[in-house]
């Protein structure tokens, strides 16, 4: 009898960004037919803004680590190495860190609250289908060494 063989690849439910740009879309359609005003315009643009410039740093920084270390962003792909440099120091998801905070920033700039009350189930979504295959995944690739990272790095920050 032939054992069947795993995939080199975590196997996420959907590609991580598809779920966020798909979450945040629904909360928008949301505002533009249920709007609600949540916070003055000003304060939700500064906001919204620092968002995403943090977002934009963490992703450079967390590509950056991940580039060095020669192996795929993309959850799909086979992992190459375990990266514990750059982003990856202050935690084990910096990519979806930033893609909350995008996400995050996105909706304060609309002043969308819809999207940010969907933020919540989103985030179950990615930790339940995403976040936790990766790391079954990574465990089972690189036992010990993956252990040992994920003892001493954070899961978010």
């Amino acid at each position: 009898m032939m054992q069947e063989q795993m995939p080199d690849n975590p196997g996420v439910i959907a590609f991580p960004p598809a779920l966020y740009a798909g979450t945040l879309s629904i909360g928008l359609l949301l505002n533009l037919v249920f709007p609600i005003d949540f916070l003055p315009r000003s304060i939700a643009l500064v906001l919204g803004a620092l968002a995403i410039i943090g977002a934009g740093a963490i992703a450079i920084w967390a590509f950056r680590a991940m580039h060095r270390a020669r192996t795929a962003i993309d959850p799909s792909q086979p992992t190459t190495a375990i990266v514990t440099d750059g982003a990856f120091r202050l935690s084990r998801n910096p990519i979806y860190l930033s893609l909350t905070l995008l996400y995050v920033g996105m909706a304060l700039l609309f002043s969308a609250l819809w999207a940010l009350l969907l933020l919540f189930p989103l985030l179950v979504i990615v930790q339940i289908g995403v976040v936790r295959r990766e790391e079954s995944y990574l465990e089972r690739k690189f036992g010990d060494e993956y252990l040992r990272y994920k003892a001493s790095v954070r899961r978010w920050v």
